[in-house]
């Protein structure tokens, strides 16, 4: 077994530090620390005593690493990212335990992005350099600026998306990359009087619609879904303004954008769905194939992966 690669180091002797893990020089790690096996802690590091971090994490130059911190594995963390754990630093109070931060497997933290207490940072989320993150970041989402906002996700195609206004009617269904999920053009009919678009359910709406609900009011900077059904099925359709649909089946993952009435997208069950960049006259219209049940939700994204995997 190797042991860890270790150049300057306080309290070594009682953190403990997995195999194949290097240690740089001036980093101080106090005692209780879990590090895992194959990280590396770059130059200029603080680490205190009730942190934890898996295996193969990375941690650059001029990080502290405060108490109620937990990294899972496989997370990089840039050079000068800061994580707060007290919300209140001005107070003479302190709290018995401090607000636990995650970062979640395969995280990245870019370079001087400031982390606030008590939020999580969803598995394989990317935070942009430079930004503020004040909420809870959902997997897979790219995230920058001050507050920090959604800006994309991870490993989604975007070569399907189409504006509604180029695409014409006869072009009908178009599958997607993502299982079950289509692109629907619905007609058009348009003249000196205004214009006209119809669907029919159980044909260009390809389920019977039991229950529907309109998004609107959406600051641009929200995220709206976040999450699948199990037996439901949606159609969306934007009817004023724009907005982008992410669809992600567990293996592909594609992202639409929604810009006119004549555009739909149909979501079946076991499909995790985001709906975000709205724009501020947006109307999101959604026609769903059952009534509401909390229970035909899945609203983690591991779980939702647990259960669409073979």
């Amino acid at each position: 077994m190797d042991k860890p690669m270790i150049h300057a180091l306080a309290d070594v002797q009682t953190a403990d530090i997995g195999e194949d893990t290097r240690v740089w020089q001036f980093v101080v790690i106090l005692a209780g620390a879990r590090i895992g096996a194959q990280c590396n802690i770059c130059a200029n590091v603080l680490i205190e005593g009730d942190v934890v971090l898996g295996d193969r994490v990375t941690v650059k130059s001029g990080v502290q690493l405060w108490d109620g911190l937990r990294v899972a594995d496989d997370v990089f963390i840039g050079p000068n990212a800061t994580f707060a754990n007290d919300l209140y630093p001005r107070s003479r109070q302190r709290p018995d335990q401090f607000l636990t931060t995650t970062l979640h497997q395969g995280a990245s933290v870019g370079a001087g992005a400031v982390i606030l207490p008590g939020i999580d940072i969803g598995a394989r989320a990317i935070v942009g350099a430079g930004a503020v993150v004040t909420r809870s970041v959902p997997p897979n989402a790219i995230v920058v600026g001050n507050p920090a906002r959604i800006v994309g996700y991870v490993d989604t195609n975007k070569e399907a998306s189409g504006d509604a206004a180029s695409t014409p009617a006869s072009k009908g269904v178009t599958p997607t990359r993502v299982k079950g999920v289509t692109v629907h053009h619905m007609p058009q009919v348009a003249d000196i009087r205004g214009s006209l678009t119809v669907g029919e359910f159980g044909r260009s709406i390809p389920f019977d619609a039991k229950r529907y609900f309109m998004v609107y009011g959406v600051p641009s900077m929200e995220t709206r879904g976040e999450h699948a059904h199990k037996a439901c099925h949606q159609f969306l359709i934007c009817v004023g303004g724009s907005c982008s649909v992410v669809a992600d089946d567990g293996v592909n993952r594609e992202e639409f954008e929604l810009t006119g009435p004549h555009m739909g997208i149909h979501l079946p069950p076991m499909v995790w769905g985001i709906q975000y960049k709205y724009s501020k006259d947006a109307v999101l219209l959604v026609f769903a194939s059952e009534y509401y049940d909390s229970a035909d939700y899945i609203r983690d994204y591991s779980e939702f992966l647990k259960a669409v995997a073979p």
